[in-house]
């Protein structure tokens, strides 16, 4: 731990950081995840294809369908937040994300450890998780 601070001050630092941590995650994650989705995506659609009853019920295929427009929509409306153009550059929103986030994890190591970055990560992930599995349909 750092002793530059005392205890109080520690934690006032430490939630912050996690605050930090938190949000500027989030919001690479909202842009990032449309790309690890089309690709989960991609095999889904590639596994729903294969099935018999793609050629034999019409029903059926036009639900693959609106699953395969619904994919390219969503990854044409990521590439829209995270490149300028057709992935050439990178939108400079997105820029100031990546290196804020890797800012923020530098000064974590720097203020509170190494340890306390590996324990900020996996808490995040956890909560994540845990927001998935509880989400309600209404």
């Amino acid at each position: 731990m750092n002793k530059e601070f005392n205890d109080n001050e520690l934690n006032l630092i430490r939630r912050y950081l996690v605050w930090c941590y938190k949000t500027t995650k989030e919001d690479l994650d909202r842009i990032d995840r449309y790309f690890t989705q089309f690709t989960v995506d991609s095999h889904l659609l590639e596994s729903l294809k294969k099935e018999k009853v793609f050629k034999s019920d019409m029903k059926y295929k036009d639900a693959v369908k609106q699953f395969e427009q619904y994919m390219h929509e969503k990854i044409d409306k990521a590439r829209q937040k995270k490149f300028v153009d057709n992935k050439e550059e990178l939108n400079t929103e997105y820029v100031y994300l990546q290196n804020r986030m890797v800012a923020i994890e530098n000064t974590i190591s720097k203020l509170l450890g190494e340890e306390m970055l590996k324990e900020i990560v996996r808490l995040y992930e956890e909560e994540m998780t845990v927001r998935i599995l509880q989400a309600r349909e209404h």
